[in-house]
């Protein structure tokens, strides 16, 4: 048999919840409980006061706007995201929080809609409706054909990984972990009876050591694991010590990406034994549109992570990134000198880590990185 690839679509944070679920087709109620907003409609009305109207009862696609375009053109094989958003009817809001992401059931047809097939939910999100809102969360998605990874009914639940078939009999398994350093209280860590989700605990070294014999107990050869993170702060593009040792202490126990978000834009990139690192893949979608702060880091623009992975080694063949903006709740290709931006600011934040990026003709960037 010749050289087999495989290309993975990967993004950062996926939030539907306020803003985008009162434009889609079966809002929710627009109640909020935050300290400074009560209704959903208002990130509408922000939004609407930045880029112009918005329209509402959109079809499921609207949102993905031309990441469609991009996906079709891409044809990756899988589609990961990390979805930080409760899809639920629940009203029981976690009071410990200021904030509650919260989607309509009725309205997961615009994951389906972008051909998604792991929603990662161990995120600082998914419980903000409580036990019964991740439950109905788990149920929806599977329903519509959505498989989950890092959540679940109880541990062992939350532990399994989520498996897509590739060629033959491999598979890509993912992994989904939380950290407490991205605000998931640990109050929401599951256990052998409660639901929750997979957190992660301890010193770097053993935790790494602890995950590795759960990837040597499901992975065959020819499969390809991805260890999906939620960590780190919101904003800021250091990187410390700890998940750089952590990070490759997985690729050492047979990850063979490490796909990394919570931060509100992107981090360094780094290849590590010619397996991918994404520190942080920023936001996706969101409804943060016309909120002033931190517009130095530029949040309103993501990026299309397309990485090519050989099989059955796991190592990197390359990345291709298609910068974003979020206008109007939907992704637009971002203009020539935003993509610059983007482009230069990955490349420096990345360079301590010997990666690079070169700019396609087709507006796309390419990662380059030195073993």
């Amino acid at each position: 048999m010749g050289t087999q690839f495989t290309t993975v679509f990967l993004c950062g944070d996926v939030m539907t919840g306020r803003g985008i679920d009162q434009i889609l087709a079966h809002p929710s109620g627009p109640r909020l409980y935050e300290p400074a907003v009560d209704d959903a409609r208002q990130y509408v009305t922000v939004a609407e006061a930045t880029h112009g109207a918005i329209p509402r009862a959109v079809p499921p696609a609207y949102v993905w706007g031309d990441a469609l375009s991009e996906l079709q053109r891409a044809t990756p094989d899988v589609r990961v995201i990390n979805l930080e958003t409760a899809i639920t009817r629940s009203g029981d809001y976690c009071r410990d929080k200021e904030i509650h992401y919260r989607m309509h059931p009725a309205n997961v047809s615009c994951l389906t809609a972008a051909g998604v097939d792991i929603a990662v939910l161990a995120n600082n999100h998914v419980l903000d409706w409580g036990t019964a809102g991740l439950i109905e969360t788990i149920e929806a998605l599977t329903a519509a054909g959505i498989k989950v990874a890092g959540a679940g009914r109880n541990l062992p639940a939350a532990r399994r990984p989520a498996c897509i078939g590739l060629d033959g009999a491999a598979r890509l398994i993912v992994f989904g972990f939380g950290s407490p350093t991205s605000g998931i209280p640990p109050s929401w860590a599951a256990t052998e009876r409660d639901a929750g989700l997979d957190m992660l605990v301890g010193p770097p070294e053993p935790t790494a050591a602890t995950i590795a014999d759960r990837v040597a107990a499901v992975k065959r050869p020819g499969d390809l694991v991805i260890a999906s993170i939620h960590w780190g702060s919101n904003w800021g593009y250091d990187v410390p010590t700890s998940f750089v040792r952590f990070a490759h202490g997985l690729v050492e126990a047979g990850v063979d990406v490490v796909h990394g978000h919570s931060s509100h834009h992107v981090r360094p990139i780094e290849v590590y034994r010619n397996r991918l690192i994404l520190y942080g893949c920023g936001d996706f979608l969101n409804d943060y549109e016309g909120i002033s702060g931190y517009a130095e880091f530029r949040g309103d623009l993501a990026l299309m992570y397309f990485a090519t992975l050989n099989r059955p080694s796991g190592e990197l063949i390359g990345v291709r990134m298609v910068p974003m903006q979020i206008r109007k709740l939907s992704l637009h290709r971002a203009a020539p000198t935003d993509a610059h931006w983007l482009a230069d600011t990955i490349a420096r934040i990345s360079a301590p880590f010997r990666s690079a990026i070169e700019r396609s003709a087709d507006g796309g960037l390419l990662l380059r990185w030195t073993s």
